[in-house]
């Protein structure tokens, strides 16, 4: 059975490794000329795609390649002491099992898992998908798949085709996102430099394997701004206009953005759709259910949500009709979760006062300092993402190998055509 997979970040790959692993025959097409090193951020793990990177075999070099961040200096925007902040503590008062990691390494590392398995097709797109399987290439021939999935990002070019555009289905949180690499200038090890004012925030982090820097930057708008998610310079010129003068650090960071070697911009939209899956099509991660980047744990979803649909579809022996509603029934919980747990972290991160700064600071402040046991409890009271990202949990679909040497779906059926 052949599975088209449409995007090579995180979900793509894990997908893509399952679905081997059951047996499916997968491609996967990205428009990318090769494997993205953009620069990236850093990206967050969470106790059930800790768990599945450790079924992958991945999970040391997972954490061979955690940034390793275990302290924090908070700046407060017109205050004159800074508040230091013991970040390891309140990483494992938020989950027995996390890692932060650049996200970059992480899909270098779902990659490599099952590149030998798995067709992978670069600098190409999909330009058109038939209800009977004929997909469209900018550059390949026409090619018929079974199944084609859309693990392409927030701006998913697969949802586009299929589902319609994505003002359809977007929802704007009120706040956009921008990412920087720099030099490290300063040494940074595993230490996190913040900057904290009145509906923006600002930080700087290394780790010791990286050769530099990222700046991350945080701030609301009331409305959405007029920008295109390719138009570089203006994209720079709205993140120039909203911390330009926040302090001298901030400056000497944005000064970087006329030499910086990777840049990433976006407003933090959510996707709401009814549904993710229409006739042979679905779709994984950011894609069709995007919770927002850098506030709702979407990286943990995408890869929980790739291993569940391969699950499905192996325990569906590749029904697609049986497949795709367990899945999205499977995920629904989650993904409500997400979208919710976005809203209340861009809230705390992104304070709208004087006093939600001094409270984010503050309450940072008192979990690091409080034991494990305290500082545990008080932050799974006061964050929905805590809370969400360790209580799910997912089937195990183990692969069942065939009299023939071949793998099986869980009704018997030799899944290869």
């Amino acid at each position: 059975m052949r599975i088209l997979i449409s995007g090579a970040s995180v979900a793509g790959p894990v997908l893509a490794y399952w679905l081997t692993r059951y047996g499916f025959s997968v491609t996967v097409v990205e428009r990318a000329p090769a494997l993205r090193r953009t620069g990236g951020h850093a990206v967050d793990l969470f106790r059930p795609a800790m768990n599945i990177s450790e079924k992958m075999g991945v999970l040391p070099r997972v954490e061979e390649r955690a940034t390793g961040a275990n302290r924090m200096t908070v700046h407060r925007e017109g205050a004159r002491r800074p508040v230091r902040v013991d970040l390891s503590k309140i990483f494992s008062a938020t989950s027995d099992r996390h890692v932060e990691i650049m996200r970059d390494d992480l899909s270098e590392i779902f990659y490599d898992a099952a590149r030998d398995d798995v067709e992978y097709i670069f600098g190409d797109s999909i330009t058109a998908i038939s209800p009977d399987g004929e997909v469209r290439f900018e550059n390949c021939a026409p090619r018929r798949f079974d199944l084609v999935v859309g693990a392409d990002g927030l701006h998913s070019n697969v949802r586009r085709l299929v589902f319609g555009e994505e003002s359809r289905f977007s929802a704007f949180v009120g706040a956009y996102l921008g990412v920087l690499t720099l030099p490290n200038a300063s040494g940074l090890d595993g230490e996190l430099l913040m900057h904290v004012g009145v509906g923006r925030t600002a930080g700087m982090y290394g780790a010791r394997h990286l050769g530099d820097a990222r700046a991350l930057f945080l701030f609301r708008s009331e409305r959405e701004l007029g920008h295109h998610h390719r138009d570089v310079p203006r994209q720079k010129e709205l993140l120039r206009g909203a911390f330009g003068g926040m302090h001298p650090e901030v400056d000497r960071w944005l000064d970087e953005l006329d030499r910086t070697p990777a840049f990433y911009f976006d407003s933090i939209t959510q996707l709401r759709m009814d549904t993710w899956s229409r006739g042979r099509v679905t779709l994984v991660g950011d894609a069709g259910y995007c919770p927002g980047p850098a506030v709702g744990g979407s990286t943990s979803l995408a890869v929980v949500g790739a291993y569940v649909l391969a699950g499905e579809l192996a325990r569906a022996g590749g029904d697609h009709e049986r497949a795709f509603p367990a899945y999205e029934r499977a995920m629904a919980e989650y993904v409500r979760g997400s979208r919710a747990a976005a809203l209340s972290a861009a809230k705390t991160l992104i304070p709208t006062s004087r006093l939600g700064v001094q409270g984010l600071a503050q309450g940072a402040r008192l979990i690091s300092a409080l034991p494990a046991g305290p500082s545990r409890a008080l932050l799974r009271l006061t964050t929905r993402s805590a809370r969400l990202h360790n209580a799910m949990t997912v089937d195990d679909y183990p692969p069942l190998p065939t009299a023939a040497g071949g793998r099986a779906g869980a009704d018997g059926r030799e899944l290869y055509p």
